[in-house]
C-alpha cells in the first residue's frame, strides 16, 4: 500500500523532480518507508511514489519502477495478491528464463504488461490497485484503477498540466493546481455522505471509476484532452451473466464451494513481509474472515477490536467472545467520548474532500491502534453487499409490496396521517406505553421512524424507495446556492443491469455506489492515516463472481440475510456468540451535537456566516439545528453533511 502521483505538462524540466516530489511529500502518510521520483524532461512526465514497504522489503521494491526490457515505467499503489502465481506463468512461457531482480509483486506486474500488454495483464491481476504506468515506446499515459473501487486515483487538467493521485493533497501541492469547488459535488455530498465516483469536490478533477482503464497519448496530451476510458472488468456484466448462468448446485455443496473458495483468497491475503492481523467486531462479515485466517495459520492470528462505554455502540464484548474461541491475539482497545472527539479536527486532513460517514472516527481509531502491532489488516467489509445483510434488502421490498398497490392519493393520506403530530411527541407517548407492548413493538425513536415512513409512503416506486432509503437531504440542490444536482449510477438506469429481483438491484446499486463510494474510501483514508494495509477478501473478484452466480435464497432465507456466510460461519463459531440484532460501527454524534459539540457545530453553522461563504441557504439548515437541539427531531446525518463540509472548507480554503 503506498501513494502515487505524478503529472504531464510543460514548463520548466528542471522543477520537473522538486514539484513530483511536492507532491508525494503530501502522501508520507501512504508510504512513509522510502520515497522515489523519475522524470522524463523530454516528453513532459513525472511519476512519484512514497512506498509503505509489504512485500520485498529490499532496495529492489523501490518504485518508480522500470520494466526489464526498459518500455514502462511505473507507480504502483496496493497488492497483487496472485503475483506469485502470474511469476511462475511468466517464466514457463519465456522463451528464456527471466532475470528478476527481486520478488515485489511490481516487478511482476512491470513484466507482465511487457507480455501480454497493459489490458492482456490488466485481465489477470487479482488484486487491490490503483497505478501510472508510461508506456515510453508509444509514449502514452496509462493509469487503472481495481475492479471493486478499493485504491483511489484522481486526475484532472489544471492550467494545462495533467495531475493524478492517491489523494487531493497530492494535486493540491501542484504549483498548477486549481482549487475551485464544485458546487454540483455538495449536493451529492448532502444526499449520500460523500462524493461520488466519477465527481471529486473539485471543478476539473475527477476519480476514476472501478475496473477501468484510461489512457492518455501523446496528441491528446498536446491539445489538452481528457483521457479515453474503457472497462477491463464490469460488474453489470458479471450481474447478469450470473443471474443468466445461476449455479444449480445444492445448499450443501455451494457451502463447501464457498468455503473453499474464500479461503485461498484469504490465503493469498495472507502473504506479507510484514506482520498481519485482522479486525474483529464480532459480527458475521468480520468473524468469518477471522474464522479462516485462524483455521490457515499455525500461530494466533492477531485481531483487534474498538470498544466504547456506550452500550448501544460496543461491539467490543462479542469480539472478545469470538476471539476466544478461535483461539487469536486478541487486543481490545476502549477509548472514551472525549478521546473519539478529539479525532473530528484531524477528520478533513483525513478525508481531504469532505465526507460524512460518521463512522469515519471509529474506523480511525481502530486503524490507529492496529498499527501498533501490524503493517496489514484484514476486514470485513463487503459482506453485507454480495450476501444480503443491510436491513434495506429485507425492508424495501417488503414495504412496497403493502403499499404498491394503494392510489397515490390514498399514500399521501396516510402520510400525512403519520406526520399529523411530531416525533417528539410520539417518542414520549410511545414511552409511556412501551412496557405495555409486545417486545417486537418496542422500537428506538418511533416518531423519527414514522416521518421517515411517510417519506417512504410518496414514493412512487421500488426504486424510488430505495433512493430515499439511502439518501439524506432529499432536495440537496434546494439547499446549495447555484447548484444543480450532477447525474450518479443511481438515476441513470439505462445502465443498470437486467435483474430479475428488486433485492438484487439494490445490491448491485450498493455494491457500485456506496462500497467504492463511502465504505472503502472510509477505510482506506483511515488506515492510510495510520500507515496501515487493509485488504478485503470479499472482494477477490473471484469471490464477487460467485456471490452472483448464487440464487437469492442462498443470501436472504426466512427474513435474514448473508444465509450461506452464516453456513459457513457455523463450521467453526457457534451461533450462539454470532446472533444477535445487526449493529452499526458508529458513534453518538446526534448526543455530540446537543452536548459537547454544540459550540463547534454553532461556529460552522452560524447563520452569518453560511450567507457570508456563499454556498448554502441557511434557513432550512437552521431549523434543522434548532430542531435537534431540542430534541424535537434527530437530524444528526443531515448536520454532520454540512458541518463536515464546512470544516473541511474552514482548513482547506479557508473562512
Amino acid at each position: 500500500m503506498c501513494g502515487i502521483a505524478g503529472f504531464v505538462g510543460n514548463g520548466d524540466s528542471g522543477q520537473f523532480a522538486a514539484r513530483v516530489e511536492a507532491m508525494t511529500s503530501a502522501l508520507v502518510h501512504r508510504g512513509p518507508d522510502d520515497e522515489g521520483a523519475w522524470v522524463d524532461a523530454e516528453a513532459g512526465v513525472a511519476l512519484g511514489h512514497r512506498r509503505l514497504s509489504i512485500i520485498d522489503l529490499s532496495a529492489q521494491g523501490h518504485q518508480p519502477m522500470e520494466s526489464a526490457g526498459g518500455r514502462y515505467v511505473i507507480t504502483f499503489n496496493g497488492e497483487i495478491y496472485n503475483f506469485q502465481a502470474l511469476r511462475r506463468e511468466l517464466d514457463d512461457a519465456a522463451s528464456c528464463a527471466l532475470r528478476w531482480r527481486g520478488h515485489s509483486d511490481t516487478e511482476v506486474m512491470l513484466a507482465a504488461f511487457e507480455a501480454w500488454g497493459v489490458e492482456g495483464a490488466l485481465q489477470r491481476l487479482n488484486g487491490m490497485f490503483a497505478f501510472a504506468l508510461w508506456d515510453r515506446k508509444e509514449r502514452r499515459l496509462h493509469f487503472a484503477r481495481d475492479r471493486m473501487g478499493e485504491k483511489p486515483i484522481y486526475y484532472g487538467w489544471s492550467k494545462g498540466t495533467f495531475l493524478f493521485g492517491s489523494e487531493l493533497k497530492a494535486l493540491r501541492a501542484h504549483p498548477a493546481f486549481d482549487a475551485r469547488i464544485d458546487r454540483g459535488a455538495i449536493t451529492l455530498l448532502l444526499r449520500h455522505g460523500c462524493v461520488p465516483a466519477p465527481y471529486s469536490i473539485y471543478q476539473g478533477v475527477k476519480k476514476l471509476t472501478p475496473g477501468t482503464l484510461a489512457t492518455l497519448t501523446l496528441p491528446q496530451i498536446q491539445r489538452g484532452e481528457e483521457p479515453s476510458l474503457s472497462r477491463y472488468w464490469s460488474l453489470r456484466d458479471v450481474a447478469e451473466q450470473g443471474i443468466a448462468q445461476r449455479a444449480t448446485l445444492g445448499d450443501a455443496e455451494s457451502v463447501e464451494q464457498f468455503d473453499g473458495l474464500l479461503r485461498n483468497a484469504i490465503a493469498q491475503q495472507m502473504v506479507a513481509d510484514v506482520p498481519l492481523g485482522a479486525f474483529l467486531s464480532g459480527g458475521v462479515d468480520s468473524s468469518t474472515i477471522v474464522a479462516l485466517m485462524q483455521a490457515q495459520s499455525a500461530r494466533p492470528v492477531k485481531t483487534f477490536t474498538i470498544g466504547f462505554s456506550e452500550k448501544e455502540y460496543n461491539e467490543a464484548v462479542h469480539a472478545k467472545k469470538v476471539a476466544h474461541h478461535l483461539g487469536t491475539d486478541h487486543t481490545e482497545l476502549y477509548v472514551t467520548s472525549a478521546e473519539a472527539r478529539a479525532v473530528i479536527p484531524t477528520l478533513s486532513v483525513l478525508y481531504d474532500e469532505p465526507f460524512s460517514d460518521s463512522s469515519q472516527i471509529p474506523t480511525f481509531l481502530i486503524a490507529q491502534m492496529a498499527r501498533q502491532h501490524v503493517t496489514v489488516a484484514l476486514s470485513g467489509d463487503a459482506g453485507d453487499e454480495l450476501f444480503g445483510g443491510y436491513n434495506r434488502y429485507l425492508l424495501a421490498g417488503t414495504i412496497w409490496r403493502m403499499i404498491g398497490w394503494l392510489s397515490p392519493g390514498l399514500r399521501r393520506m396516510i402520510a400525512g396521517g403519520l406526520t399529523a403530530l411530531s416525533p417528539d411527541t410520539l417518542n414520549r407517548a410511545h414511552g409511556a406505553v412501551s412496557a405495555l407492548l409486545p417486545r417486537r413493538l418496542r422500537v428506538a425513536q418511533p416518531g423519527d421512524k414514522a416521518h421517515k415512513l411517510s417519506e417512504i409512503l410518496a414514493a412512487g416506486s421500488a426504486e424510488a424507495i430505495y433512493r430515499d432509503l439511502v439518501s439524506h437531504w432529499k432536495t440537496p440542490a434546494e439547499i446549495v446556492i447555484g447548484a444543480t444536482e450532477p447525474p450518479t449510477v443511481l438515476t441513470e438506469r439505462a445502465g443498470w443491469p437486467a435483474l430479475p429481483d428488486f433485492e438484487q438491484r439494490m445490491m448491485y446499486l450498493d455494491a457500485v455506489s456506496y462500497l467504492p463510494d463511502d465504505i472503502l474510501a472510509k477505510v482506506d483514508r483511515a488506515a492510510m492515516g495510520a500507515s496501515l494495509e487493509t485488504r478485503v477478501p470479499f472482494l477477490d473478484h473471484r469471490v464477487v463472481e460467485f456471490a452472483w452466480r448464487l440464487p437469492l435464497s442462498m443470501k436472504i432465507r426466512n427474513g435474514q440475510g448473508k444465509w450461506i456466510l452464516r453456513q459457513v460461519l457455523d463450521k467453526y463459531v457457534p451461533k450462539k456468540l454470532i446472533e444477535r440484532p445487526k449493529m452499526g460501527f458508529g458513534v453518538p454524534i446526534d448526543a455530540w451535537l446537543r452536548g459537547p459539540l454544540r459550540e463547534w457545530a454553532e461556529s460552522l453553522l452560524d447563520e452569518s456566516r453560511l450567507s457570508r461563504e456563499g454556498f448554502f441557504h441557511p434557513a432550512q439548515i437552521r431549523k434543522k439545528w434548532r430542531e435537534h437541539l431540542s430534541g424535537e427531531r434527530n437530524w444528526q446525518y443531515y448536520l454532520w453533511d454540512v458541518l463536515m463540509f464546512q470544516a473541511w472548507h474552514e482548513h482547506w480554503i479557508g473562512r
